[in-house]
C-alpha cells in the first residue's frame, strides 16, 4: 500500500522561529527506518509528538537465486536518497539544512540473516525475514530450547546454514540485523537493543540480556557440526532503549550525507527493529498493551503480564525495547496482495479515462466494503505471496476462491481482500485467547488504517477487541525511532519509557476508538472458519503451481 507521510508543522506556524533555531543549532532528533517497501527519515524537536519533517524512500526485496534479499548497495543509496528528501523537507519549510543533531535512532525490519567474517565483509546475501528455507533448524532449535524458534529468526538462518553445512560458517565472526548493521557502519559500534536482539536469540527479561542457559545449549547442540563456534562471540551487544550507543562518526556522517554538510557527533540511542518502533509509535509497551503492525507482513504485539503456559507455534517471544516480555503473532504477508488488487482497479481507472490518485483508490475501495455482507458473502481471499508458517506454507500463492452461489460484488470482494489481511492474524490471536492472555488495549497502525473507520473497524471484528488508531496511524516507525532516539536525554532522569511516552508523547494525542460491532464479529467469525477450512486449497496451489 502506498503509505503517506505524517503531517508535519507549517512553515507559517509561530513556532517556525523556535523551530528553525532547534534544527540549526542541532537540538533534534532523526529516525530512520528501512522497513520492506520504504525506508523513511523523521525529525522531530524537543516534544517528540510533533513531527517537524520527513524524507522517504521507496525500495524493494529482490527474490535472486530463491533467496528474498537486499542488496548492501541499496541499502545505502536508499537512506542517502531518504536523508536528503527530509533535508529538503527542512529547506523547503524552514529555510534552514541540517548539520547536525542531538540524537539519531536506527531500526529495521528484524530477524534474518547478516553475517560478516574477520574484515567485516559480507559472506552470503543478506537473507531477509521473508525466506521460509529455515524449517529443519527451527524445528530442531525449538525442540532443544523448549521455546518456539520461528523460521525468521536469525539464529534460525545460522543454523540451517550449520546443518546444510555452507562452507562459510567456519569464516563467520559476526552475525546482526539490518539495523545493528546500519547502526555499526555509522556508530562504529556493534550493539543492538533488546527488542531487535529478541528476534536474533531468545531474550532472559530478568537479565536484560541473551538467555546464558540457552546460548550454551546451542554451542553444545553444534559442537561436532561446527566446531569452535561460540554464538556468544557471534552477537551483538545488547542495550535497552534510553542507553547511550555510540556516536555519529566521520565516516558515518559521509555515508548518511555524502554532500559533506552533516557533521559528526550525535549520540545514537540503541538500533531497534519494527517491532519494537510500533510499540512506541501506539504507546503500547506496558503489560496488558497491544498493537497490530499492517504493512507487508502483519503482527500483533501483546505486552505480557507472566510467562506463557505453553510453547505454539504461532506465537514468538519477543521484547519491548525495555526487555518486558511479549508475545507476537507474526505473519509474513499482510497488505500487499490487497495493494496489487488496488493498483489493478486504480489502472481500470485511467483506463476509463476517469484517473483516480492513489489514495482516492484506496478511499472508494474501502468504503465500498462497508457494504458488503458481515461474512463477504461467501468469498475467500488469500493474501500469501510468500510462506506463511502460521499457516504451515512453505510458499504462497495469492488466492479468491468462491462457489457458485457466492454474492460477487464488488463490495464482497474488497471486504474479503481486507479480511485477508487479518486472517492469519487472526488464527495465532486464537491461540493467544486460549492462554488467557489479557489486554486493556489494542492500538493499530499501518497504511491501511489512513481510511478512517473502515480497516480499524474490521480488524475490531476479527479480534472482537476495541481497536484504537492515533492521527499517527499511517506512519509510525520512523516517528518511533524519532521519540527513541529522544528518550536518550531524558532516561538519566529516572522516567521510565512508558512514563515518557504517556505523559510527554501522547498527553495531548487524539485516538479514535471503535468497538467492534456484534455483526462484524459474528461475520467475521464465519469467515475464518471457511478460512481455515480452504487453507486445503491454498496448499494444493503451492503443490501444482511451481514459483519462478
Amino acid at each position: 500500500m502506498t503509505e503517506s507521510s505524517i503531517s508535519t508543522v507549517s512553515g507559517a506556524d509561530p513556532s517556525a522561529d523556535t523551530i528553525r533555531d532547534a534544527i540549526a543549532s542541532g537540538r533534534t532528533s532523526l529516525g530512520i527506518e528501512l522497513g520492506s517497501t520504504r525506508i523513511k527519515a523523521c525529525l522531530v524537536g524537543d516534544d517528540a509528538s510533533v513531527v517537524l519533517a520527513v524524507g522517504s524512500h521507496e525500495w524493494e526485496n529482490e527474490f535472486v537465486d530463491r533467496v528474498w534479499t537486499y542488496s548492501l548497495e541499496n541499502v545505502w543509496s536508499g537512506i542517502q536518497s531518504a536523508y536528503a528528501d527530509l533535508v529538503e523537507d527542512v529547506r523547503r519549510q524552514y529555510g534552514v539544512q541540517p548539520q547536525g543533531f542531538g540524537a539519531i535512532g536506527v531500526s529495521a525490519m528484524m530477524h534474518g540473516y547478516l553475517v560478516f567474517d574477520e574484515n567485516d565483509e559480507l559472506l552470503v546475501p543478506f537473507r531477509t525475514w521473508r525466506n521460509t528455507t529455515t524449517g529443519p533448524a527451527a524445528a530442531e532449535l525449538t525442540d532443544a530450547f523448549g521455546l518456539n524458534i520461528p523460521l525468521r529468526w536469525s539464529v534460525a538462518h545460522l543454523h540451517q546454514a550449520v546443518l546444510d553445512a555452507e562452507p562459510h560458517i567456519g569464516q563467520v565472526r559476526h552475525i546482526t540485523t539490518l539495523a545493528g548493521y546500519v547502526h555499526s557502519k555509522l556508530t562504529d559500534r556493534t550493539v543492538l537493543g533488546i527488542g531487535d536482539a529478541s528476534g536474533m536469540f531468545p531474550i532472559d527479561s530478568q537479565t536484560k540480556n541473551y538467555d546464558s542457559g540457552l546460548l550454551a545449549r546451542y554451542d553444545d547442540l553444534v559442537a561436532e557440526k561446527a566446531p569452535g563456534l561460540k554464538l556468544a562471540e557471534l552477537l551483538p551487544v545488547v542495550l535497552v532503549a534510553g542507553q547511550p550507543a555510540g556516536s555519529l562518526t566521520s565516516a558515518g556522517a559521509a555515508l548518511l550525507d555524502p554532500t559533506g554538510v552533516l557533521l559528526p557527533g550525535a549520540v545514537f540511542c540503541p538500533p531497534e527493529g519494527d517491532a519494537g518502533t510500533g510499540m512506541v509509535a501506539t504507546c503500547s509497551v506496558a503489560p496488558r498493551t497491544g498493537n497490530v503492525s499492517a504493512g507487508t507482513s502483519i503482527f500483533a504485539m501483546v505486552v505480557l503480564e507472566r510467562p506463557l503456559l505453553q510453547v505454539h507455534h504461532e506465537l514468538d517471544l519477543v521484547t519491548t525495547p525495555m526487555g518486558d516480555a511479549v508475545a507476537m503473532v507474526h505473519c509474513n504477508n499482510g497488505a500487499s496482495e490487497l495493494a496489487a488488487w488496488a493498483g489493478l482497479f486504480g489502472r481500470f481507472a485511467t483506463a476509463a479515462g476517469t484517473p483516480l490518485a492513489t489514495d482516492a483508490v484506496y478511499e472508494t475501495l474501502f468504503s465500498e466494503a462497508l457494504e458488503g455482507a458481515a461474512d463477504a458473502g461467501g468469498l475467500l481471499a488469500y493474501n500469501y505471496l510468500a510462506g506463511e508458517p502460521i499457516a504451515g506454507l512453505s510458499e504462497g500463492r495469492p488466492l479468491v476462491v468462491r462457489s457458485p452461489d457466492s454474492q460477487f460484488t464488488l463490495a464482497n470482494f474488497m471486504r474479503a481482500q481486507l479480511y485477508g489481511v487479518f486472517g492469519t492474524l487472526s488464527l495465532g490471536m486464537r491461540v493467544l485467547d486460549s492462554e488467557g492472555v489479557a489486554l486493556d488495549e489494542m492500538f493499530a497502525h499501518g497504511g491501511m488504517f489512513r481510511t478512517l473507520g473502515v480497516a480499524q473497524r474490521f480488524l475490531a471484528g476479527a479480534l472482537d477487541a476495541q481497536v484504537t488508531v492515533t492521527e499517527t496511524a499511517s506512519e509510525g516507525g520512523a516517528w518511533g525511532m524519532a521519540i527513541l532516539a529522544s528518550y536518550v536525554a531524558v532516561a538519566p532522569s529516572g522516567q521510565g519509557l512508558h512514563g515518557y511516552l504517556r505523559d510527554r508523547v501522547f498527553a495531548d494525542a487524539a485516538f479514535q476508538t471503535v468497538i467492534p460491532d456484534p455483526g462484524d464479529v459474528a461475520g467475521f467469525a464465519s469467515y475464518l472458519d471457511r478460512y481455515e477450512a480452504g487453507l486445503d486449497v491454498e496448499r494444493s496451489a503451492v503443490d501444482a503451481l511451481s514459483h519462478h
